[in-house]
């Protein structure tokens, strides 16, 4: 008995056009993932600083807003007013050391930032008093206990065609 295998004969199977079309859409996302994969995993370096992280919360008598500023100093601190509006300004200094270096990793981040916070109509903004420690900055401003508060419902009606 003999041998015998056959071999099916390859057919030039042509791509379709959907692939033709794709195909150079999938390279240049090939290409965006590798150099997505090159970037380092944190940002925070090559960022500027963010805005503090806040904090708002009220009783009968006042509102406190706590903001994180770890690394900044009370005197590196200004805090501002403008109508209904609290301006929370600083700036995180480098610390420089004398000897030379090179940082192998940094995900520490400096520079000035700015923080704007609106205020409701019942804060007292000439009573407003701050303190700074911890690396915590907290915000007291009182409110009007005069000042009721305005809400009310709004009845919304339908409009009918004439």
């Amino acid at each position: 008995m003999e041998n015998q295998t056959q071999v099916a004969p390859r057919r030039n199977i042509q791509p379709s056009f959907a692939e033709r079309f794709f195909e150079p859409l999938n390279r240049v996302r090939t290409g965006v993932d590798h150099l997505i994969e090159d970037l380092p995993t944190r940002w925070s370096a090559f960022q500027f600083p963010a805005a503090p992280a806040i904090e708002m919360t009220e009783t009968d008598k006042a509102y406190t807003i706590t903001a994180e500023i770890p690394g900044v100093s009370s005197k590196d601190i200004e805090l501002q007013i403008d109508r209904d509006m609290l301006i929370l300004k600083g700036e995180k200094k480098e610390e420089r050391r004398e000897e030379d270096c090179d940082y192998v990793i940094s995900e520490r981040a400096y520079g000035s930032f700015e923080r704007r916070i609106s205020l409701p109509a019942d804060a007292l903004t000439e009573d407003i008093d701050a303190e700074a420690s911890d690396g915590m900055l907290r915000i007291s401003i009182p409110r009007n206990s005069d000042s009721k508060a305005q809400k009310r419902k709004i009845e919304v009606h339908t409009k009918t065609s004439a």
